[in-house]
């Protein structure tokens, strides 16, 4: 089809909005005059100037927590995490297979070992169950991911964290302003990360924010993301090995005039995911999100489950047709466990050294496919539909139109 949305609907055409560009992004007047302003101030780096102060107490004050920190990423965000904890080389810290490396190689980058723990099938998230037969005595941490803006279930994970004295350091990245139990992911771990890159809730393009509301891992956060300089100090010097993650204030800038339009985005999200959800949950061969009846899903994405015997082909076919009715998804999400990678089939990190590995109990780095059944049998059943807050209910008629039309071709092509 040269032009599939006409083809489909000859009587519109639908174009998407997408969140690479600004058809999908919030982007508007405030953030111009804000840069601006920083233009004309000259100053630019956030030491000296106003707008990522600005934002670190603003975004405190939004999760309602002590302290929150901007950095130049979101791996910077869980970089300082994990270095605020100070592990030992050798300990572990238990996280997920289903997660960007940006969560997973600043627990190498500290000397850590990352224990993978397997994943419900449905939701894709860490949950205690499948934590606690990972815990042993060399656990220093637990990183929790909330994917796709769908909250863990921290009662039960907070629950487990502290019956074994560890901390909880959760991946908000997804997950602004979701809740669990009616309270806002990134207020239970000891610490916890965001993300303003690209395609998050709000955005910088690259960034992150760090929180905490302990007074040490404040301490060490602010430290760590300024290469340990200790500004502000009555003689200041560099206290530990650390990093310059710094956030400009140009990036300070657009994410203080985001921040309010946050709220709004993220109930356009829900509001719009749920209209998508009540289209399609009676569709043979696909599943809407599963969520549980105490979270709140911010939908970072609209994930489908696609039964592969019902839909023959699956979750890979469901996109190819899908593409050719105009709207672009993803099958997998990632292709593979992050377990699978190189890095830890191979153990390449330092030189040839395979540091930290070579610290590692032979069993926290068993990467064995029968270990996690949850894993796998999630990857192979997810389709990952595109979705931000700009989508209208047209966007989302279209949406399931053309899911709906792509089930029947993909039945109609595999009998």
């Amino acid at each position: 089809m040269n032009n599939p949305a006409i083809a489909l609907y000859p009587e519109e055409e639908i174009v998407l909005p997408s969140d690479q560009n600004a058809t999908g992004r919030s982007f508007g007047e405030e953030e111009i005059a804000f840069l601006a302003d920083v233009i004309r101030s000259g100053k630019l780096f956030s030491v000296s100037g106003t707008f990522v102060k600005a934002l670190e107490k603003r975004f405190a004050e939004t999760l309602g927590v002590k302290h929150a920190y901007a950095c130049a990423s979101g791996t910077a965000a869980v970089h300082a995490a994990i270095a605020a904890l100070n592990p030992e080389p050798g300990d572990e810290i238990i996280t997920s297979p289903i997660t960007d490396m940006g969560a997973l190689s600043p627990i190498l980058y500290q000397g850590a070992i990352p224990v993978f723990a397997d994943v419900d099938p449905h939701s894709c998230n860490l949950s205690a169950q499948t934590i606690e037969p990972c815990i042993s005595e060399r656990t220093r941490a637990i990183v929790v991911t909330h994917l796709f803006g769908n909250p863990c279930d921290m009662s039960e994970i907070m629950k487990l964290a502290e019956t074994h004295n560890l901390p909880v350091i959760e991946d908000c990245a997804q997950s602004f302003l979701a809740r669990s139990h009616g309270r806002l992911v990134g207020t239970f771990g000891k610490v916890s990360c965001f993300s303003l890159q690209q395609g998050k809730h709000i955005t910088t393009g690259e960034g992150g924010l760090v929180v905490t509301n302990d007074e040490d891992i404040a301490r060490r956060l602010f430290l760590f993301v300024n290469k340990a300089w200790g500004y502000g100090d009555p003689q200041p010097d560099h206290y530990f090995l650390a990093l310059n993650y710094r956030m400009s204030e140009l990036q300070g800038a657009v994410a203080l005039a985001q921040l309010p339009k946050l709220a709004g985005g993220v109930d356009q999200r829900i509001r719009m995911a749920a209209k998508l959800t009540q289209r399609l949950e009676s569709l043979r061969g696909v599943s809407t999100p599963k969520v549980s009846a105490n979270n709140t899903h911010v939908y970072w994405k609209y994930c489908l489950r696609v039964d592969h015997n019902e839909i023959p082909g699956g979750p890979l076919t469901l996109a190819e047709d899908l593409k050719d009715l105009g709207v672009a998804s993803v099958p997998r999400y990632i292709q593979k466990p992050a377990f699978m990678c190189e890095v830890f089939q191979k153990q390449r990190t330092f030189g040839n050294s395979r540091y930290p590995f070579t610290l590692a109990r032979p069993e926290a780095v068993d990467y064995s496919a029968v270990r996690f059944p949850g894993a796998f049998s999630a990857l192979e059943g997810i389709l990952v539909l595109p979705w931000n807050e700009r989508y209208t209910e047209p966007h989302v008629d279209y949406i399931a139109r053309s899911v709906e039309k792509a089930v029947e071709i993909s039945r109609r092509n595999g009998q």
